[in-house]
């Protein structure tokens, strides 16, 4: 919910910046405008494909189990690592729906 809501006020600065430039109305806010425009869409974007969320279930079979396991600190969910050695990422998968460790 909130990245949403930080989506729209990114773009609603993002619009005010252009409205600013367009007519010449605020010229002086139009920096801060587009700074934090941008800095808000550019930094959830990145958030959101650096942070990915927590699997349900097992990936593709190409993807190889690493015996890690550790417990998310968001979810508290005992959760295993499966690396896929062709495209070099990582996916986190929630082990045990019922385990949750605090």
């Amino acid at each position: 919910m909130l990245p949403r809501v930080l989506y729209v006020l990114g773009g609603l600065f993002l619009l005010g910046a252009g409205i600013a430039a367009l007519t010449g109305v605020l010229v002086v806010l139009l920096p801060q405008l587009l700074f934090g425009g941008l800095l808000l869409v550019v930094g959830l974007a990145i958030e959101r494909w650096r942070y990915k969320p927590l699997l349900r279930s097992g990936p593709d079979p190409r993807w190889k189990d690493t015996g890690e396991r550790f417990v998310d600190p968001g979810s508290g969910r005992l959760t295993a690592v499966y690396f896929d050695a062709e495209l070099g990422e990582r996916h986190y998968v929630v082990v045990d729906e019922t385990v949750r460790v605090r």
